[in-house]
């Protein structure tokens, strides 16, 4: 253990944070700013990384400037599900869901992929120990000869072979299921409970998915570049993340991707799993939260990163960079 000076110095006329996308987060305003210590200043550290956490206690939001090394540090990308991209996964219609929960959300997310993801896995990438996305399932033997893994080294791959295998899967399934229920059984006593019971929001189940859907092996979303980049599986536990990272000398970790309000928290590659064991940065314009209701995700990604900043550390794109 080592001590640390919690000295608070305010900040005066801030800009707003997470200003720099605003199509896609909301810009978010505050009550005070504070500059305080870094908590992490690594010898040798070549990454900057400004970040910021909410504190009620302090009436307000703490920033401080870390210097991390780079080769100590991976990128964790969350859940790029390749869902009406083109690579032959879609939506079951008419009314099932995957990902965002319409064909319209996950286009609007594929956007955000090109305008904010791939240049900041582009600039950072060569320089970082790894980068990884999450993904749903095991390794299977269709993803296992397209993308590399903790198990499959990039020479293992051949890629033309799965691709293939995998769009003749795809073109196979129909991704075609069962219509809205149009009849409900009420309790008198308590219709409201009766009737969000057999009409949840979110049924992603055979019914209106249609069998078999969930058992597809998952592509990683077309649009986004990935060079040699991992894929780490939901299926095949936390743990197995965890000591790979440690075993290359990771102990920070950048994560972005999707959907900032469930997967980037719960997941194997969640925050909830990775801040246990890694300084973790959650990259808040590299995200999207889901946003039922609304035609907008930014303020919904707004909330997400607010709430997510009662305990772990925000950062932003522009506020990561490396440093000579």
């Amino acid at each position: 253990m080592k001590e640390y000076l919690n000295i608070l110095k305010p900040i005066i006329d801030p800009l707003p944070l997470l200003a720099d996308y605003p199509e896609y987060v909301e810009p978010l305003h505050f009550e005070k700013r504070y500059k305080a210590l870094p908590i992490v200043d690594e010898d040798g550290g070549d990454l900057f990384v400004r970040s910021w956490r909410y504190w009620y206690n302090a009436r307000g939001i703490i920033e401080m400037e870390n210097r991390l090394v780079a080769k100590a540090t991976a990128i964790v990308n969350v859940h790029p599900w390749g869902v009406d991209d083109g690579h032959g996964l879609k939506t079951p219609e008419p009314a099932g869901i995957a990902l965002f929960c319409t064909k319209e959300k996950n286009l609007f997310a594929q956007r955000h992929v090109k305008d904010v993801i791939n240049p900041f896995l582009r600039r950072l990438r060569d320089h970082v120990a790894v980068t990884g996305h999450s993904m749903p399932g095991i390794e299977d033997d269709i993803r296992k000869l397209i993308y590399p893994s903790v198990s499959t080294k990039p020479e293992e791959l051949d890629v033309e072979k799965g691709e293939k295998l995998l769009a003749e899967l795809l073109s196979k399934h129909r991704f075609t299921a069962n219509s809205l229920i149009d009849k409900l059984n009420i309790d008198p006593d308590l219709p409201v409970k009766s009737y969000f019971d057999q009409t949840p929001s979110t049924d992603a189940g055979d019914f209106y998915n249609g069998s078999g859907f969930w058992q597809l092996p998952m592509p990683v979303l077309q649009c986004l570049e990935r060079k040699n980049d991992l894929v780490f599986y939901d299926g095949e536990g936390y743990p197995k993340v965890r000591d790979y990272l440690k075993s290359i000398g990771v102990r920070h970790v950048l994560l972005t991707g999707y959907c900032t309000d469930m997967c980037v928290i719960g997941t194997t590659c969640g925050y909830n799993n990775l801040s246990q064991d890694f300084n973790l940065f959650l990259v808040g314009d590299a995200t999207l939260a889901t946003y039922p209701g609304s035609l907008t995700p930014k303020y919904a990604t707004q909330v997400a990163i607010a709430n997510a900043s009662l305990r772990q550390m925000i950062t932003q794109v522009n506020f990561v960079r490396l440093e000579e």
